[in-house]
């Protein structure tokens, strides 16, 4: 029996068989949930069997996922995942806090979370016969898909809003992808990705609307289990905060934890903060609202990989929080500079994005969400060299001296 019986989905709970539907829910456009057959995986595989893995990427949990092992040993296809997890003890001390851990995304093959759902996409492109695979993207994911076809050799087409940082872009373009970049938002870019796949039989990889990406991003909380909660002994459930574009890497967080639970290998799904920017914030917006329809904005934030008009997995990433007892905060943009600085601080580059995450820390400390007791494991979703423009914006110029060491001592004057 196929530990992959269907799918579910997340609007009207129907359910589909594999070969019924490919993206979203015929009734009503909903988001579907890849279905794992729990007892066959209980019968097969427990906890101990992954943490016995010598496999240290996302394929340590093939047993868990829905695609079978894709192959091309020695490639970035296989190393996707199993990135670190620090425990900065400046930056705790800096907010009061015991335990506080950083999950650090940058050492994925093209540098940011998003190669965890590529490499599963390949997978599943494999598996279905797939030649091209075609996404939207402000940079990210189109630069994991790039990367992780032109390891499988397949063929990436990327949509980007011509909006995207030069250093992406050109991400996109060494790994041999077809790029366009359009001159329109990242929804338009999303649109057109979609009809481009209708009309040519591409296969879409497109977050929030491609099922299996949430199954790629769920990697990531199995291996926060491995690394915090098995090891640790919490007293307090743990805090995950999480920033939030999309929507599809908190729900598929979410999902981790939840197939987690279901399999009883771990007794609580802990606590999901979603960190969105003051300018992006569809989904926080309905978190306040206390409704679950998420209404579009006219997203404009630094935090280019988190900028979204109208978040494709918006119902799911608000049940994230909703669900596990967490919450939804809003972050300005110099909040999230003061924040790639403070992390850098740390010996921990990051993005505009994922510093947007340990903004919220900080927010959710000073309001009270959180207590400086509680155990919290901030993702760093990307690195900084995504982004040197921001970087330089939140660490300032580098003063240009003489070389002379009088010069050297009057600027050391002026600096102390």
């Amino acid at each position: 029996m196929s530990k992959f019986p269907g799918y579910k989905c997340s609007q009207c709970g129907q359910e589909f068989k594999p070969d019924e539907v490919t993206y979203l829910c015929p009734n009503d456009g909903g988001v579907l949930d890849v279905l794992l057959d729990i007892d066959v995986i209980k019968r097969t595989t427990g906890p101990r069997d992954i943490q016995a893995s010598s496999d240290f990427s996302i394929w340590r949990y093939l047993p868990l996922l829905p695609v079978g092992d894709p192959g091309h040993t020695g490639t970035p296809l296989r190393s996707a995942g199993w990135t670190p997890v620090y425990s900065p003890p400046a930056l705790a001390r800096s907010l009061n806090m015991g335990q506080l851990w950083i999950k650090d995304e940058s050492s994925n093959p093209t540098a940011s979370f998003k190669d965890r759902a590529s490499a599963l996409l390949i997978a599943r492109a494999q598996e279905i016969g797939a030649k091209v695979i075609v996404t939207a993207s402000t940079g990210n994911a189109g630069a994991a898909l790039a990367g992780m076809a032109a390891a499988a050799s397949a063929r990436a087409v990327i949509f980007a809003p011509k909006t995207a940082p030069p250093a992406k872009v050109a991400q996109l373009l060494i790994f041999g992808a077809s790029v366009f970049l359009v001159d329109g938002s990242y929804g338009d870019a999303v649109e057109l990705s979609r009809q481009a796949a209708d009309e040519f039989g591409w296969y879409c990889r497109n977050t929030g609307y491609n099922p299996f990406t949430a199954e790629g991003k769920k990697t990531a909380a199995l291996e926060i289990w491995e690394q915090v909660i098995a090891t640790q002994k919490l007293d307090i459930p743990l805090s995950v905060f999480v920033s939030v574009g999309d929507g599809n890497i908190i729900s598929g967080i979410h999902k981790g934890f939840k197939d987690l639970l279901a399999l009883g290998w771990i007794e609580k799904v802990p606590r999901i903060f979603g960190v969105q920017a003051e300018g992006s914030a569809a989904i926080a917006n309905a978190f306040e609202a206390g409704k679950e329809k998420i209404e579009a904005v006219q997203a404009k934030t630094i935090a280019d990989s988190i900028s979204v008009d109208l978040p494709s997995d918006g119902l799911r990433a608000l049940r994230a929080a909703t669900h596990t007892g967490g919450a939804y905060i809003k972050v300005s943009d110099e909040s999230i500079l003061k924040a790639i600085a403070d992390l850098g601080r740390s010996g921990i580059f990051a993005e505009p994005a994922g510093a947007a995450a340990f903004a919220g820390l900080r927010k959710a400390l000073e309001s009270g969400l959180i207590a400086s007791g509680d155990p919290v494991l901030v993702i760093n979703t990307g690195s900084g060299l995504k982004d040197v423009s921001a970087a330089r914006k939140a660490a300032g110029e580098a003063p240009v001296i003489e070389p002379t060491l009088a010069a050297l001592k009057r600027v050391l004057e002026v600096q102390h």
